[in-house]
């Protein structure tokens, strides 16, 4: 048997890889069972739900209906954070998302591509931070391997390919600085959970 390469595969490759294709129907079928609890219209069982299958969720915060999450046990999100509809979290590599921050509807969050100039188009992962206190607006692409600062804040429709610094507002495709937070000690909560959402 060869692989997709043409390289031959020894026996314990060809059962090392078909334990791991069976290990990823069987997280793929858990991913399937995660977009059907988005559906739930009620905040609170979903939220237990999402905590069951591993992910990290704080106390006070919310993820509103048709999120949709990858490999679940590598996210994080923080407290009084809200996570709004329609939202992907992607979890092939860590993904941490601090207090106090919204994304909002639509925003998707990728830590894994495909690597375009390889002649195997082999995917890659990098780990996505985004610190306390960010704002990221509706429809937003965050890329694989960007940290995005505290207080900072992406303007609706930016593409973000890089890290963006502390209090920065960032906008376009791909996001470049378009300003500054002018307010820097930020101490606000962002409120209480929306039962139907």
């Amino acid at each position: 048997m060869k692989d997709k390469t043409g390289k031959q595969l020894s026996l314990v490759e060809i059962i090392s890889r078909m334990k791991n294709r069976v290990i990823n129907i069987l997280l793929e079928f858990e991913v399937f069972l995660l977009h059907i609890v988005g559906c739930i219209p009620f905040h609170h069982i979903r939220r237990a739900f999402y905590r069951v299958v591993g992910i990290r969720i704080g106390r006070g915060s919310s993820i509103h209906m048709g999120a949709r999450f990858y490999y679940p046990g590598n996210i994080e999100i923080g407290e009084d954070t809200v996570i709004g509809e329609g939202t992907i979290l992607d979890g092939r590599d860590r993904l941490i998302i601090g207090n106090h921050v919204v994304l909002a509807t639509n925003v998707m969050i990728f830590n894994s591509q495909h690597e375009i100039n390889d002649e195997h188009f082999s995917p890659s992962t990098a780990p996505v931070i985004i610190e306390d206190y960010v704002f990221v607006g509706p429809r937003v692409i965050i890329q694989p391997g960007v940290k995005i600062g505290r207080g900072a804040i992406v303007a609706a429709g930016a593409v973000v390919v890089e890290d963006v610094p502390h209090h920065a507002i960032v906008g376009g495709v791909p996001a470049k600085i378009i300003g500054e937070r002018k307010l820097k000690d930020l101490h606000y909560k962002i409120g209480r959970a929306r039962w139907f959402r």
